[in-house]
């Protein structure tokens, strides 16, 4: 089944556009693409390279952070990073991407990254949501009327901040060590260029 299934029909160029909107596997991999890219063209200033990796870190902790409460499909998870935000592994990504973005210094870096944040994220957000909502109804509304997408709400705060993390789910469930090293391996390729 695909992620368009339940979307209005439509014809034309916009139906195949709408589908890779819509595949997760693309978003992932043009992210991934995006990192390797950047890292391997780029012309990083020490200034730039190490604000890039203050944004690297934090995206990739608020990954390892969800990734140990998220418990896909199976209980609506409001604790820990969902406490503050619907889609704290989305705000992981953004993060990274951007600080990659920026460790980079190229000019044309920030166009492509937002141009591929706009493509995906829209679609990723709107399926989660309406996915999470036919699983969890109510709650799912409760839940997600004072909590925002992407924007972290430190005012109205869910469940509890506090509550089990586990990182056995963390590394193992969502390929967080592949991910750490791959992005390891990216930054090298970086700081290598000024060290």
């Amino acid at each position: 089944m695909s992620r368009t299934d339940s979307l209005p029909e439509v014809t034309g160029p916009y139906k195949y556009i709408r589908k890779l909107q819509y595949h997760e596997a693309s978003r992932q991999w043009f992210a991934v693409l995006f990192v390797l890219l950047v890292s391997w063209l780029g012309q990083p200033q020490a200034e730039l390279l190490y604000a890039g990796l203050v944004l690297i870190v934090i995206g990739e902790a608020i990954r390892v952070w969800a990734s140990g409460h998220v418990k896909k499909n199976k209980v609506l998870a409001t604790d820990g990073p969902y406490a503050y935000v619907r889609h704290p592994l989305y705000v992981g990504n953004i993060l990274l991407i951007a600080g990659f973005s920026l460790a980079s210094a190229l000019w044309w870096s920030p166009i492509l990254m937002l141009a591929l944040l706009l493509f995906y994220y829209p679609a990723a957000i709107s399926y989660e949501d309406s996915k999470l909502h036919d699983y969890f109804g109510e709650q799912w509304e409760n839940w997600s009327r004072n909590i925002h997408a992407l924007i972290p709400s430190f005012r109205h705060r869910a469940g509890s901040t506090s509550s089990q993390w586990s990182l056995k789910q963390s590394l193992m469930q969502n390929g967080e060590p592949v991910i750490v090293v791959y992005l390891i391996w990216c930054f090298y390729l970086l700081y290598a260029k000024i060290a």
